[in-house]
């Protein structure tokens, strides 16, 4: 049974015709379409990149045109993901008040706010920024949209673990905002974000895995034990960390972000062997203590990008 077959009675994926839908709730749900809160921990690992791009205070304008830039590419690779995932999300307790599920906006609506936002983002970057900065937040979307929401996500239970490629390039993006170009530094940041993101997102998984599994996702959670899960949360966070020290012997940052890596990795690594610990001894549920580490993820990459922004002026 497919996840559209099953999806339970009474759940509108089209607005009822002829109801009202008020102009602010509206305006409302079109923003809900752009995921501000994910759009919020991406532009956390923009700013700092700039910082340590321009070894101190870039540009502001440049900050504040990119930061505009990288949310509309963002909201519309969102918007588009909504838009593609809209069955599924009303399978799912979590997913089911979104606006292309409620029926606060048509699919029509949603496709082409998506498509709009990727040509509106496209330009502005291109145009304000720079042409590389707008072919990676593209190239973002792009990889987003196709390869992570129409052909990973409902196939594969390595879904996000390629699938948060797209999340990473903000890196990328913000390193290239200030220089035109990508160095080493941006890529060994891309690849803390690589590696941060299924260990980030595998203990939500494990919270809300019968969500999942109704709607016919195959998050790892869903086709593998606690303990093979928390297993493989373990070893992308010693990876995770590894490179995340590898900036300062390259000789870009010094002894406060290293400081920071240490303790925030040590911490991080503290959690996640707990987290397995948990696992091994069969603790489900509330015991299992999952979200501990979710919640300290983003802590973790809060404080190791603002690490890399106060960098350059403690050298």
């Amino acid at each position: 049974m497919t996840a559209v077959e099953s999806r339970p009675a009474g759940v509108a994926l089209t607005p009822s015709s002829g109801g009202h839908r008020p102009f602010g709730a509206r305006v409302k749900a079109f923003v809900v379409l752009t995921k501000p809160r994910i759009i919020e921990l991406l532009l956390i690992t923009t700013i700092p990149v700039m910082f340590l791009a321009a070894q101190g205070v870039p540009n502001l304008w440049l900050v504040v045109t990119t930061c505009i830039g990288g949310y509309l590419s963002a909201g519309g690779a969102n918007a588009l993901n909504m838009y593609i995932d809209r069955d599924i999300d009303a399978l799912m307790d979590r997913t089911s008040q979104r606006p292309l599920v409620t029926g606060m906006v048509s699919p029509r609506e949603g496709l082409v706010f998506g498509l709009t936002l990727a040509a509106v983002s496209t330009l502005w970057l291109g145009l304000l920024v720079n042409w590389l900065s707008a072919g990676l937040a593209l190239g973002a979307l792009l990889f987003y949209v196709i390869v992570y929401t129409m052909i990973l996500k409902r196939r594969t239970s390595q879904n996000i673990v390629w699938g948060g490629i797209a999340g990473c390039m903000p890196v990328l993006i913000g390193w290239s905002s200030v220089t035109n170009s990508v160095s080493w530094a941006a890529v060994i940041l891309f690849l803390v974000m690589f590696f941060w993101t299924p260990p980030h997102y595998w203990p939500l998984s494990m919270k809300v895995k019968d969500d999942y599994a109704r709607a016919g996702v195959p998050m790892l959670p869903v086709v593998a034990t606690n303990q093979v899960v928390a297993r493989q949360i373990v070893l992308y966070s010693w990876v995770m960390v590894a490179v995340s020290l590898l900036l300062t012997p390259l000789g870009y940052t010094g002894w406060f972000y290293t400081t920071v890596a240490l303790v925030s990795g040590g911490y991080w690594l503290w959690e996640a062997h707990g987290l397995q610990s948990r696992a091994k001894a069969g603790e489900t549920g509330a015991k299992l203590k999952e979200m501990r580490l979710f919640h300290w993820s983003i802590t973790y990459v809060s404080l190791l990008f603002v690490a890399v922004a106060v960098d350059p002026f403690l050298r």
